[in-house]
């Protein structure tokens, strides 16, 4: 017969039991002895994503102590996103080995053993590192060394929300790789909960970190693709046995709990924390998608009657260089539909800024039946200099600019004077028009721009977007980045801050606004009454000179020639044969 203390060396999910016990704890549900399994006989190297609530946390303390239980020579080290969740671990640890009697041999015995929250010691050899140490993610981890490194929650959205951070969260996970001992049987183990498709644990899974998914509930045929073969074998078992979806996987949360927790939450977070589906959260969370606007080369006068967009592969654009999330493509038009004509109105947007790391942005932006069109974007590193205003000036007589839209939350209305100033000088015709943001920056430019591209009526030049890649280019790449529009464009979302510099940005959504009451007006109603203007335009030719009707219909002249020809402009006559 086996002892009993062999026993619970030789398997983490019956010391797991026996812990549970102790801590008069109920026993551990499937989920939890699935999780357990895989920490035992996982390979080297893991990850592991589990619904919250499911307590991986604490099997995984529950692992740290069965392996000093094993062999208390182990140097163990717990890394979490702050210092204090690695404390509160460590303390677990510490009251768990005190209060649990077969536990009692871990307990050191040298009065001058480490026993504090930030490490301690157990009963083993004198060494220079402790035998547990905890860490935040953002701690000093060089110079330490470990056997099993416990990497618990390190993301979370206070450190991952911009591109910027999780490149930075990568980096000290690639350092914590460092501190592991060189030995056969040494460990590194992730646990916690993706924030976005683009999450640090996606690039920890190509670097061969193999994750475990469980989520609450079984995934919907539909959505199984999402997990691309990483759920955890006793799911992918169950459902190949005929487990019914969206059916619980565990008995740690019932399907009315699920339900109550689905409403409270809200889809978007439930799918996201309980089912640790991001596709949902990234579609909500980066709403700006550059697929969605129209690139092409844009007239600087004339502009079609209508712009048809389709996501055909065939118009994906492949030599621009595209600086978006994966997967988000710039599109060239389908069809230019309708006669061409000059633009109802355009408009130069200024975001103003002062020296320094900023920009000061402008968007050169028209207007044709309810389309808009982006002619150009420039953008200055010296404020609001006279040398700046004037180039924007330059702009706005190049585009033939009526209104020149200036944000005056910067500078408390100061730029519109010096623009005016300048205005009188280059005898330019343009009125200003002055904005104030009442709204919070991220949730404006979102409200602005997201109704427009979801109806595909952002036309974008092609120049924009070669202009836009190859500027700032004495900065550091990951600098350069953050200032361009398009990049800026597909990283914000509705956290404060998420994009570090928003000026192009900023400057065109405030164009875009401007031009809202515009966007109302359907470019298919416009076709259709130019059309009705045709008609009756050539009923009254017909009657009034059945001749000249006949002879214009042959030569296939539109509305303004047929005029032309009856001498209507300039009134005279003019020749059936012109």
């Amino acid at each position: 017969m086996t002892d009993p203390l062999t026993a619970l060396q030789e398997d983490f999910k019956l010391f797991l039991q026996a812990l549970w016990t102790q801590l008069e704890l109920p026993s551990p549900t499937r989920a939890q002895y699935a999780i357990a399994d895989y920490l035992q006989n996982g390979p080297k190297r893991l990850q592991i994503q589990a619904f919250r609530g499911v307590g991986k946390s604490w099997i995984t303390g529950a692992f740290v102590l069965w392996t000093l239980f094993n062999d208390p020579e182990r140097k163990i080290m717990i890394i979490s996103a702050s210092k204090e969740r690695a404390d509160n671990m460590s303390i677990f640890l510490q009251k768990l080995i005190i209060e649990t009697p077969w536990l009692a041999h871990l307990r050191p015995k040298a009065d001058d053993s480490r026993w504090s929250r930030i490490s301690f010691d157990v009963n083993c050899s004198p060494h220079q590192a402790p035998s547990v140490k905890s860490v935040g993610i953002t701690g000093q981890l060089t110079g330490s060394r470990a056997d099993l490194m416990i990497l618990d929650d390190i993301e979370v959205p206070g450190n991952s929300m911009t591109e910027l951070m999780r490149e930075k969260l990568l980096q000290l996970c690639t350092e914590a790789e460092s501190i592991l001992t060189p030995k056969s049987d040494s460990r590194i183990m992730y646990l916690g909960t993706p924030q976005t498709t683009f999450t640090v644990y996606r690039k920890l899974a190509e670097r061969n970190y193999r994750p475990f998914v469980w989520p609450a509930r079984y995934p919907r045929k539909a959505k199984l693709s999402q997990y691309e073969n990483l759920l955890a074998p006793q799911i992918q078992a169950d459902l190949e046995s005929g487990a019914l979806e969206w059916d619980p996987t565990d008995d740690r949360f019932d399907n009315d709990d699920l339900i109550e927790r689905e409403a409270s939450m809200g889809r978007s977070n439930f799918m996201l924390q309980f089912q640790l589906d991001t596709s949902l959260s990234d579609a909500e969370k980066f709403p700006l998608k550059m697929a969605d606007m129209v690139v092409t080369s844009v007239n600087p006068t004339k502009a079609p009657e209508s712009v048809v967009w389709c996501s055909d592969p065939s118009n994906v654009i492949k030599d621009a260089p595209t600086v978006g999330l994966p997967g988000d493509y710039f599109y060239s038009p389908m069809q230019l539909v309708g006669e061409w004509g000059d633009y109802q109105e355009t408009i130069c947007s200024v975001d103003p800024s002062g020296r320094g790391s900023d920009e000061t942005t402008a968007a050169f932006i028209s207007q044709r039946n309810g389309y808009l069109y982006l002619h150009e974007m420039r953008a200055y590193r010296d404020g609001y200099s006279d040398t700046t205003l004037l180039d924007i000036l330059k702009g706005c007589k190049k585009y033939n600019v009526t209104t020149l839209l200036i944000e005056s939350n910067f500078g408390d209305g100061i730029v519109a004077e010096l623009f005016k100033k300048h205005i009188q000088n280059t005898k330019q015709a343009i009125f200003i028009e002055e904005t104030r943001a009442n709204v919070r920056k991220e949730d404006r430019i979102i409200d602005s721009l997201e109704p427009v591209l979801n109806q595909h009526r952002l036309i974008v030049n092609r120049s924009v977007i070669e202009w836009d890649y190859a500027s700032n280019k004495d900065e550091a790449p990951e600098l350069r980045l953050m200032y361009m529009l398009f990049y800026q464009m597909s990283r914000m979302c509705r956290e404060k801050g998420a994009v570090k510099h928003d000026d192009r940005l900023d400057a065109l959504a405030q164009g875009v606004q401007y031009f809202t009451d515009a966007l109302s007006i359907s470019a298919e109603r416009q076709i259709a009454e130019r059309k009705l203007e045709e008609w009756n335009d050539l009923i009254e030719d017909f009657i009034e000179h059945p001749q000249n009707s006949a002879n214009h219909l042959v030569f296939g002249m539109n509305k303004d020639q047929r005029q032309k020809a009856r001498g209507l402009e300039g009134g005279k006559e003019v020749p059936t044969w012109v």
